[in-house]
């Protein structure tokens, strides 16, 4: 199966890393390449998009809004900033629907966010959460998160549990979230289960486990499965010029000969009916940022 390239709507179940998910889709279609496009934690479900073959090289362009289904337990605080860590703090929880819920709301739109030690980026070549096991700190900048949509969908008074769905900016942890509302709601907090029901164009409804992944693959029907490049994107075509061919097949620039949208719009280019890259609208040329034509 070394010819696939596409999109993978994988639904990552719980008890896998995403790393452990992309290396049994590569088992099961043969070691293609493959790798996903944004880290869903071990203990957290849903949505997970893996690009196979050429599209790997797209996967930084996958971007779009994320959703999440989370659930947030007041009263506690972890150092994980959920229920797999070690219990930092227990409070007394009396809190109402109606606070809990201005809280929430508190924190839609635009701010800045820390992110947890307990993670997958990286500062001077080790990722965060392998510092945080050994007992390390280091210092996060702050990073801009967007909020577009955050519901409280039921809530629990007795347990001190609540089910919030949450819009927002690619980058954002739910899980500070979580400990951030807890914390302006004065008794703590941390996020229990967390569904990624949402990854860009991507919806767990349409979502596949590895183990139906696995059936479709052996009956033959992978391709059922896998989201072309240019459904994922959708950028406008772009045909190369006449007598540039061979140069743009190997990544030259060329003059742009229609209006488009200028502005660094992104665009696929064609040659000879074969989408051959991703381009960038700068001035009057358009540049190349990934050519998809190669392995």
């Amino acid at each position: 199966m070394s010819d696939l390239t596409g999109v993978l709507n994988i639904y990552k179940e719980k008890g896998y890393t995403s790393s452990d998910a992309v290396s049994v889709v590569r088992k099961i279609l043969g070691r293609v390449k493959a790798g996903h496009t944004g880290t869903l934690d071990p203990q957290a479900e849903g949505v997970l998009p893996v690009c196979v073959g050429r599209a790997t090289k797209i996967a930084d362009y996958i971007g779009g809004e994320k959703r999440y289904r989370a659930e947030l337990v007041l009263g506690v605080t972890t150092d994980t900033d959920d229920l797999t860590g070690k219990v930092l703090t227990e409070s007394p929880v009396d809190i109402g629907m109606g606070l809990l819920e201005e809280t929430a709301l508190s924190f839609l739109g635009k701010s800045m966010q820390t992110p947890p030690m307990y993670s997958a980026i990286k500062i001077g070549g080790k990722k965060l959460y392998e510092l945080a096991r050994a007992g390390k700190t280091a210092d996060r900048a702050p990073r801009e998160i967007n909020i577009f949509l955050i519901s409280v969908k039921g809530y629990d008074e007795t347990a001190h549990t609540a089910i919030l769905d949450v819009e927002c900016s690619k980058g954002t942890y739910i899980r500070s979230l979580c400990a951030d509302i807890g914390r302006a709601l004065g008794c703590g907090g941390c996020m229990g289960g967390l569904a990624r029901t949402r990854s860009g164009p991507f919806l767990i409804e349409n979502s596949v486990t590895l183990g139906k992944l696995g059936a479709y693959a052996e009956a033959g029907r992978i391709y059922e499965l896998l989201h072309p490049i240019e459904d994922v994107l959708k950028y406008r075509a772009v045909s190369a010029p006449a007598g540039y061919e061979k140069q743009i097949v190997n990544g030259a620039p060329f003059r742009a000969s229609d209006g488009g949208a200028g502005g660094g719009e992104l665009v696929f280019v064609y040659v000879n009916g074969s989408n051959i890259g991703v381009y960038a609208r700068e001035g009057d040329w358009y540049k190349p940022r990934v050519m998809l034509n190669g392995a």
